[in-house]
């Protein structure tokens, strides 16, 4: 069975609803990854949408949540927001939410936890290849990471599709330089 949602529509909805939350909240972040290159127009799937917020205290992230909660999302982890916060958040693993009854699609949070993470932050942009006011990081960080770091076949595709999309403003010394930190904050054990 195909779990994977491919309905633009539903995205769009399911992310203006959560954002409105972090925006209300004036937390600062920026949408990476996979609906990077589906918000383009590649034509395939997802069940979640990855994004990365700033650090921010238990405090602002229990008000986070309950916000969260009163637009009808859950968190599959649980419902205690100081357990989120210190299990999982400040141990650098992601959170994820859906709304409530549902299993997908999922917002997959997690704060930033390095200088490769700050650098997508204070770099993020509005896309308007989108069609969207999201906050996303830069196209070469999204391709740096497909390329360098997740590598798998649907990354790799999704990397091709922007970077045909993007042909004439990317900057390959730009790609150059993050994949660099990317071997040097997520490579760096292997």
């Amino acid at each position: 069975m195909d779990r994977l949602v491919d309905n633009k529509g539903v995205l769009i909805k399911f992310i203006d609803d959560f954002i409105k939350v972090v925006d209300g909240q004036k937390i600062r972040y920026a949408l990476v990854s996979g609906i990077v290159a589906i918000l383009h127009g590649r034509s395939r799937g997802t069940e979640d949408i990855d994004l990365i917020i700033e650090r921010i205290s238990r405090e602002l992230f229990e008000k986070l949540h309950a916000g969260l909660e009163a637009s009808g999302f859950e968190c599959i982890q649980g419902k205690n927001p100081e357990a989120l916060y210190e299990d999982y958040l400040l141990e650098d693993t992601s959170i994820r939410y859906v709304r409530i009854g549902e299993f997908i699609p999922e917002m997959e949070l997690k704060l930033s936890k390095d200088p490769l993470d700050e650098q997508q932050l204070d770099e993020r942009t509005r896309l308007p290849g989108t069609g969207t006011e999201y906050f996303f990081s830069t196209i070469e960080t999204n391709i740096a990471f497909k390329e360098e770091l997740l590598k798998s076949p649907k990354d790799l595709q999704d990397s091709e599709h922007l970077r045909m999309l993007y042909s004439k403003e990317v900057d390959e010394g730009k790609i150059s330089q993050i994949k660099a930190l990317i071997r040097k904050y997520r490579l760096k054990n292997t």
